[in-house]
């Protein structure tokens, strides 16, 4: 979601089990017996070959993929957290700005509508063309995933048009309009000793033709969004569902004067992170707030402020630059800080 507004909400960790590795120890020598994957007057065709290697290479990417973050928080420089993707054939890159509050990746295509061709961010914006890339394919209305899409009220079908397109409206205003692609999503996997495994991986995501609201200005202009909702149409449950990827995201941000860091599909594992469990069965990725504290002393507010309900709650949302309380949270909050002296 643009800087600024809200877009929606952020999940850390979303499920994950651990099956502790049996250890056994033996001073009798032991025999392991190796077989052949195939006998050696059997005949292989090169599509079974490819489709055993494609097997691997998922068991491989069952761990940490990694996508670099750049920005900062600060709304009077950046104010948002973007990261890059490459999709098609051959890899073209794309500045994304990282989103948990919506669910559907989508970049700028060519043509488009209303779209920003420069970036105040130092960095050189691209157009995604479906026609250069030789893997690429259109979603027609017929394809399962477009009633998926259906389902959200964002896809759209009509008479005229047989290619599954959508209709994207966020909370400051701004929009997006385009249609569903089918290509493939390189992928960086760290497998541990600063080893990467390169992969790819097919997905749907948007190809957006027209926008407007903030998207269009240039000043902190990017590629597109990168949605981490729960929807079956995000990356993340696209990659969790073919058993790519776990479906669990990281995103950890570097210090303030540093800006960036490190999101990852997969668990940052550390010893002193602590862990607020999320609502289930939310749109969003909601927390149970339970009370907010000023120098140690724990505000007079109503717990029921913080209670999810409909259109109430807490969320974490990546695509919000700023924190936003209800006035019945606001006004005890500032008056606490206001007589700290650290606000004027």
């Amino acid at each position: 979601m643009p800087a600024f507004h809200h877009a929606g909400s952020v999940v850390l960790v979303l499920f994950a089990v651990f099956l502790p590795a049996a250890v056994v120890y033996s001073s009798l020598p032991t025999t392991l017996t190796l077989e052949r994957a195939f006998p050696v007057n059997k005949r292989v065709e090169l599509s079974e070959l490819i489709a055993r290697d494609r097997v691997r290479h998922r068991r491989i990417l069952q761990g940490i993929v990694d996508f670099p973050v750049e920005g900062t928080y600060n709304p009077y420089t950046v104010g948002l957290y973007f990261t890059r993707v490459k999709l098609g054939t051959p890899p073209k890159e794309f500045f994304v700005q990282i989103d948990t509050g919506s669910d559907v990746l989508w970049v700028t295509c060519n043509p488009c509508n209303g779209c920003p061709k420069e970036s105040g961010l130092n960095i050189a914006l691209n157009f995604f063309d479906p026609s250069a890339s030789s893997t690429a394919s259109l979603v027609s209305c017929s394809d399962k995933i477009c009633n998926l899409a259906l389902q959200t009220a964002d896809g759209g079908c009509s008479s005229q048009n047989s290619q599954c397109s959508y209709t994207f409206q966020y909370g400051d205003g701004s929009g997006t309009t385009g249609y569903y692609v089918s290509d493939m999503l390189s992928l960086e996997a760290v497998l541990g000793n600063s080893l990467v495994a390169n992969s790819s991986a097919p997905i749907i995501f948007g190809c957006s033709n027209y926008q407007s609201g903030d998207l269009t200005k240039p000043d902190r202009a990017v590629d597109g969004i990168f949605g981490f909702g729960q929807h079956d149409l995000s990356v993340i449950s696209q990659l969790s569902s073919r058993g790519i990827t776990p479906k669990i995201f990281s995103h950890c941000l570097i210090g303030a004067n540093s800006g960036g860091g490190v999101l990852v599909f997969g668990e940052i594992v550390e010893p002193n992170i602590v862990y607020s469990p999320l609502v289930p069965n939310q749109p969003h990725y909601n927390l149970n707030l339970q009370s907010i504290a000023v120098n140690g002393q724990i505000l007079p507010i109503d717990p029921a402020v913080f209670a999810t309900s409909s259109n109430r709650g807490t969320i974490i949302d990546s695509g919000t630059t700023l924190a936003y309380l209800a006035a019945e949270a606001y006004d005890p909050f500032v008056s606490a800080v206001s007589h700290m002296g650290t606000i004027s």
